[in-house]
């Protein structure tokens, strides 16, 4: 009797050690030092792959583009950072745009807008892209062209202020949406001109 007892209790006990390793197992913090470090904006978007994940519509083009604006002019990005943003804006753009605005001079001017925007406090709250089915696309001297319209939200100093963007893009020899030209809009695609 007294060797059945203790074989009860040694199952009792066996049993207890099982669940008490399954719920030490189940309920332990099984992040890790990989799980805890969060991207910041500006490296999702430099260690973003284009050659192999392209974005697929202008739509995404222009949203990868604002997304990269956005840390341009609301990051404090060092000057190693905005070159490495500048070179993914740059596979963003077609190569008569690239053509116009060699590399040396896109940066110094970029460098000169990002001060721009620092010495007036403004920086970008809120972008917004057309929905797809406000894109124009038409064919411009035999190639595909996107008309997309993106709207900026900005705050300056202690006011905010809305602006648009009409880009156009055409399609590459690779089928992909490159940006070609872009221009200030009343927000219905028409030029703002000088205001």
């Amino acid at each position: 009797m007294k060797k059945h007892i203790r074989g009860v209790i040694a199952g009792i006990i066996c049993v207890l050690l099982v669940v008490g390793y399954y719920y030490y197992l189940s309920h332990r913090d099984t992040k890790t030092v990989a799980d805890t470090t969060e991207l910041t904006a500006i490296t999702k978007i430099t260690t973003k792959n284009l050659d192999t994940s392209y974005p697929k519509t202008p739509r995404e083009v222009i949203k990868l583009y604002n997304d990269i604006l956005k840390c341009y002019y609301n990051e404090d990005c060092t000057d190693a950072e905005i070159e490495a943003l500048g070179a993914q804006a740059r596979k963003l753009l077609d190569e008569e745009l690239l053509e116009n605005n060699p590399e040396d001079q896109y940066y110094a001017s970029l460098k000169a807008d990002i001060l721009v925007y620092k010495a007036d406090k403004r920086t970008i709250s809120r972008t917004d892209v057309c929905d797809s089915d406000e894109i124009t696309y038409k064919t411009v001297k035999g190639s595909e062209c996107a008309y997309v319209t993106a709207s900026y939200f900005m705050k300056e100093g202690n006011k905010f202020v809305k602006s648009y963007q009409q880009y156009a893009l055409r399609k590459d020899a690779s089928g992909n949406w490159k940006i070609v030209a872009y221009e200030q809009t009343n927000g219905n695609g028409d030029s703002a001109g000088n205001e």
